[in-house]
């Protein structure tokens, strides 16, 4: 299951830097929407496995899911260089939020442009964040079930015999396979 990678070639024009246009950052959209897409696949790819009992992929699922998200921040970083220019350049706060430029683009295309990347990935937000939250009751659950049993598998206290030995118990333990 190796790192995980998206081609990051329209997601990476420009530098952030004078002269960013807001082409530059609409690429940026793009690219950390895919981002948001790959980490949607992942926690559903996670879910799946831990729904499956196959727990012992879930670590890969999981650094997977850490993968993209540490490509996020960055993408997050550069969108948000990129923002700042084209903020300043139309005469806006350089912490304009992607709200803020989308209302000062206007009517235009690119106002109509910005305000679907910033629908588009406030809904996959909502559907990662429910995702991850299903992901994390799944592993409480597992936990406790590992716990659990456990519990039930470990030894009583024993006692001795005449000899000192430990004295036979005829304790069976049973373990459900479907675990």
């Amino acid at each position: 299951m190796g790192e995980v990678r998206v081609d990051g070639g329209a997601g990476r024009a420009g530098d952030g830097a004078p002269g960013t246009t807001v082409s530059d950052l609409s690429a940026r959209l793009w690219y950390e929407r895919e981002l948001l897409d790959l980490l949607t696949f992942k926690l559903e790819e996670e879910q799946l496995l831990l729904t499956a009992g196959r727990t012992r992929w879930v670590s890969h699922a999981t650094r997977e899911v850490e993968q993209v998200l540490e490509r996020l921040q960055v993408a997050g970083l550069e969108r948000a260089a990129a923002a700042a220019t084209v903020a300043h350049e139309w005469g806006l706060s350089d912490d304009a939020t992607l709200r803020d430029l989308a209302e000062g683009a206007g009517d235009t295309v690119w106002g109509e442009i910005l305000a679907a990347h910033l629908a588009a990935m406030t809904d996959q937000t909502a559907v990662i964040r429910q995702l991850r939250d299903a992901n994390a009751q799944f592993l409480r659950a597992a936990a406790r079930s590992t716990q659990e049993t456990l519990a039930t598998t470990e030894s009583p206290a024993s006692t001795y015999d005449a000899q000192g030995r430990p004295a036979a118990t005829d304790d069976a333990h049973l373990f459900d396979r479907s675990l």
